[in-house]
């Protein structure tokens, strides 16, 4: 736990003293992601929604202009100061604010139906416990909407990046790949539902500022620049000034239902089948929608030990429906 709190205190350390310029910075207050945030969370009129590492609230202030309740969450006490004032100022009344860790939620369990976050994963201490807290106080069907830099996933390039991020922030922990979020996602218990990648143009000058990176670091940071490979400078369309543009990430996902019955629930399983000429056949077996008292009724078995016999590629079972198979 003293690792975790060290890291904390740098993260509130970084961000204190810096709230202002993240209320004010285009790359926070402007972009596709808050645009498609705000038509999502359209379809959610009457929720209660957290903001989990709010920042200077430019998420917070999009939810607020199309749901019931904003509670905006973060660190640093001084960056929800910001976004008290600017929540006035703006005439949005549903917003409240909170401290605390993403790793450690101060709430009830299913106390919100919608956890937004952006731009903020990449400084959480443990991603998989966060996770697990956004589930617990997500009501039973809520959503939850992550928005961060990503990781390009290829080697070359992630060390780059996460050498450029680490030099300009030394509380940057992470930008995670699309596939380690889908993984962060399932291990934690949730329903994958969306993934949508895009680009972000980074100018340097401001993107330095904004973190007031010292001129040892930044300097550093721009000799790391001029030594990276062609590979690295055409992905990331690094510019002579130190302006590069990196990937971003916007995945949803969604807490299960909670069945008050158990019967009658549906059960989807996917088989993957190949004869063998001795007769045999292997198969795998993956539960793609399961609830609980989803259980196998003797016919479905019968309709599963046939595929045995059976030479299809794949087949689709599905407790409401005839066998179909490919």
């Amino acid at each position: 736990m003293t690792t975790t709190h060290s890291h904390h205190d740098n993260v509130e350390k970084q961000f204190g003293s810096q709230a202002s310029a993240y209320l004010t910075s285009a790359v926070h207050a402007s972009g596709r992601d808050l645009v498609r945030l705000g038509e999502r969370l359209s379809a959610f009129p009457q929720a209660t929604v957290l903001d989990l590492g709010c920042g200077a609230g430019h998420a917070s202030f999009t939810a607020a202009q199309h749901v019931a309740q904003v509670t905006a969450y973060d660190l640093s006490s001084q960056m929800l100061e910001v976004v008290a004032e600017a929540a006035k100022a703006k005439g949005l009344n549903n917003v409240d604010t909170r401290q605390g860790y993403a790793e450690s939620l101060p709430f009830e369990e299913a106390s919100f139906d919608v956890v937004i976050s952006r731009y903020s994963a990449h400084h959480w201490h443990d991603v998989g416990q966060a996770l697990r807290e956004v589930k617990r106080v997500l009501k039973p069907g809520g959503t939850v909407i992550i928005m961060d830099v990503m990781s390009p996933g290829h080697p070359v390039r992630n060390i780059w990046l996460q050498t450029v991020e680490a030099l300009r922030d030394t509380s940057h922990v992470q930008d995670y790949s699309s596939g380690e979020w889908l993984t962060f996602i399932t291990e934690a218990g949730l329903i994958s539902r969306s993934l949508i990648t895009d680009r972000l143009p980074l100018e340097f000058s401001s993107w330095i500022a904004r973190m007031r990176t010292p001129d040892a670091l930044s300097q550093a940071i721009r000799l790391y620049q001029d030594s990276a490979s062609s590979e690295v400078k055409a992905y990331f369309e690094l510019q002579d000034d130190g302006s590069f543009t990196s990937d971003t990430i916007m995945v949803e996902a969604q807490k299960s239902e909670v069945k008050k019955s158990t019967e009658g629930n549906r059960c989807l399983f996917i088989f993957v089948s190949c004869n063998q000429e001795s007769g045999v056949a292997l198969f795998f077996t993956n539960s793609v929608s399961w609830s609980p008292g989803c259980r196998l009724s003797v016919s479905l078995f019968q309709r599963i030990t046939s595929l045995m016999f059976t030479p299809c590629r794949f087949a689709i079972l599905d407790s409401e429906s005839p066998l179909r198979t490919r």
